[in-house]
């Protein structure tokens, strides 16, 4: 499978999939122009990667700000990671959140509740 390497902009997020490394990131602001548009390559990717996936797949989340379409967006990738978690993979996810970042740190524990997946909240503190 090919990696995934998309670079950040002020409107979309840093978002590395790595299949051989079983490593997923996306780092930095999410309102893109179009969520859905954005964020399809990513769900497609993990709907052929869930066919065969590493015994461990590690996620890392570190968005500083994300708009309401983004959230559904992330929340079909993580329904892609569900599915491979359920398949009895291993499935980590860290959520990375700034030290003062309330609202960040409660829509990953909102992510957490709907998808049967543990979270690892994760502090930054500079």
């Amino acid at each position: 499978m090919e990696p995934i390497s998309i670079e950040g902009t002020p409107k979309t997020p840093t978002v590395k999939f790595d299949a051989e490394q079983g490593i997923i990131e996306i780092k930095g602001r999410s309102i893109p122009e179009n969520s859905i548009e954005f964020y399809k390559p990513l769900v497609d990717w993990l709907e052929d990667y869930k066919s065969d996936p590493l015994p461990k797949t590690k996620v890392n989340i570190q968005l500083e700000y994300f708009n309401t379409s983004s959230s559904k967006c992330i929340l079909d990738v993580f329904k892609k990671l569900e599915a491979i978690h359920k398949a009895k993979n291993d499935v980590e996810i860290n959520w990375y959140y700034e030290e003062d970042d309330e609202d960040m740190l409660e829509a990953g524990e909102d992510y957490e509740s709907i998808i049967r997946i543990p979270f690892k909240m994760i502090e930054i503190t500079d």
